[in-house]
């Protein structure tokens, strides 16, 4: 992977991008992302914001062999704090984490999410926690895929902000809107698999001392398989 190709899991990422001329791309890592875009789209510029120094000074370094210094710019901090209030971005994509910390990410600079028109978020695990952030702060899911690569399935959320969102169902949270009506191999395969993952979980909770926290999780676990079940028409 480079500026030049990227894995298909960032390609879908950068697919929903390509019409905005003013972008960050917070965990930037090596920088390929924004590099890859500022190189297919003229006049788009990009704040890749990195908070670790390796990547940090990974992404400086891509981007100055990429020869894109007037288009990308590179910036050291954690999360969103990376951003001022006059740079404008239009949109933002924040991919490669779990979902809690993307969540958590948006929670502690929801203030510099004032006339960003675009979320593209792409959690490795826990997708429902980046939902149910966007549906308790007025952003609307507008799209969501989910792939399949090196074994490995990713879903992408893509969000807009929009007043009086409808809340989401549990079913909508946990599987996604989108992607529960759709319902292709990649979403079926994903879900059959926590469906026995679970189920193996249930059977060892069965086996232990029934404490409250047991009976708990047990419970959300039966719930969880249930919604699932109802999705996949079981």
């Amino acid at each position: 992977m480079n500026d030049k190709q990227l894995s298909l899991r960032l390609e879908r990422v950068a697919s929903y991008l390509y019409h905005f001329k003013r972008i960050a791309d917070i965990g930037s890592d090596h920088g390929y992302l924004p590099c890859y875009l500022a190189l297919r789209c003229p006049g788009l510029t990009a704040i890749a914001g990195e908070l670790n120094e390796g990547p940090y000074q990974s992404a400086c370094a891509q981007v100055s062999r990429s020869g894109l210094s007037d288009a990308v710019e590179v910036r050291k901090g954690n999360g969103l704090e990376v951003l001022k209030s006059d740079d404008k971005v239009e949109a933002i994509a924040i991919a490669g984490m779990g979902g809690p910390l993307i969540a958590s990410i948006l929670e502690e600079g929801k203030t510099k999410l004032r006339g960003v028109q675009t979320l593209v978020l792409q959690p490795n695990i826990a997708a429902h926690a980046v939902r149910e952030w966007l549906s308790h702060h007025e952003f609307s899911i507008s799209a969501e895929e989910i792939i399949e690569e090196d074994g490995k399935i990713y879903e992408i959320i893509v969000a807009v902000p929009e007043k009086g969102t409808p809340s989401l169902t549990e079913a909508d949270l946990l599987l996604g809107p989108i992607l529960r009506r759709e319902q292709g191999s990649a979403f079926q395969k994903k879900w059959r698999r926590e469906q026995q993952s679970w189920l193996q979980v249930l059977e060892e909770l069965k086996k232990g001392k029934q404490t409250k926290e047991m009976s708990d999780k047990q419970r959300k676990l039966e719930r969880k398989l249930q919604l699932v079940k109802e999705a996949l028409g079981e």
